[in-house]
């Protein structure tokens, strides 16, 4: 009777051996007519721009804005420390001068601004100066530098507005729309003139007139 069953039980795990090794071999046969999944041999790609010999100050306005931004009207206060507001809605166009006392390339427009050295801009343009408040300006420089009758504002404000993060900076504000025209930094007074001109013929030729 216990040899039957040791016989029984011996024939069962024979069995079972076969059925575990028959599925070994099915799944391995699953498994290798199975494709291999796609490796992704991109290699990541540098994004970075590299300008050889780039400035680190533009030395150029870009061309006039395709798409016009409207200008904010200059909220600050005056060197005497008297509140003022410029519109930029005047009807006179205005080029924005953001300067600074600690900028030793704004020297060179400080002393353009002089009544001896102005020369006036295309479009009878105004020029108003904007630096940032006197927390961050030098209150006896900005006296020394600034010369009699030129409109300087002190505002930090402006700066944000206009996203100037850099000087010297310029806007050319038409004075119909209150919409910024060209925009960039330059080296000289001369320079702004003469692309500002440039700018007001593109926007000539643009209208057809």
């Amino acid at each position: 009777m216990l040899t039957g069953l040791v016989v029984v039980e011996t024939i069962v795990l024979a069995l079972l051996a076969v059925i575990v090794v028959a599925l070994l071999r099915s799944h391995a046969e699953i498994l290798r007519r199975l494709p291999e999944p796609e490796r992704d041999i991109a290699e990541p790609r540098d994004t970075t721009v590299l300008v050889p010999n780039a400035p680190s100050i533009p030395d150029h306005l870009p061309a006039p804005n395709r798409m016009a931004t409207e200008a904010h009207d200059i909220s600050g206060t005056t060197l005497e420390a008297d509140p003022v507001v410029v519109s930029m809605r005047s009807g006179t166009n205005t080029v924005l001068a953001f300067l600074s006392t600690g900028c030793l390339t704004c020297r060179s427009f400080w002393e353009g601004l002089r009544t001896d050295a102005w020369r006036p801009l295309p479009g009878a343009a105004r020029a108003v100066v904007v630096v940032k408040d006197p927390a961050f300006e030098s209150p006896s420089k900005l006296r020394e530098l600034a010369p009699p009758g030129v409109e300087v504002v002190q505002s930090s404000a402006a700066w944000e507005d206009f996203g100037v993060a850099m000087s010297p900076y310029f806007c050319f504000v038409d004075g119909d729309t209150g919409a910024v025209r060209s925009e960039g930094s330059a080296m000289s007074w001369d320079q702004v003139s003469s692309l500002l001109r440039d700018a007001l013929l593109d926007e000539e030729v643009a209208a057809g007139r």
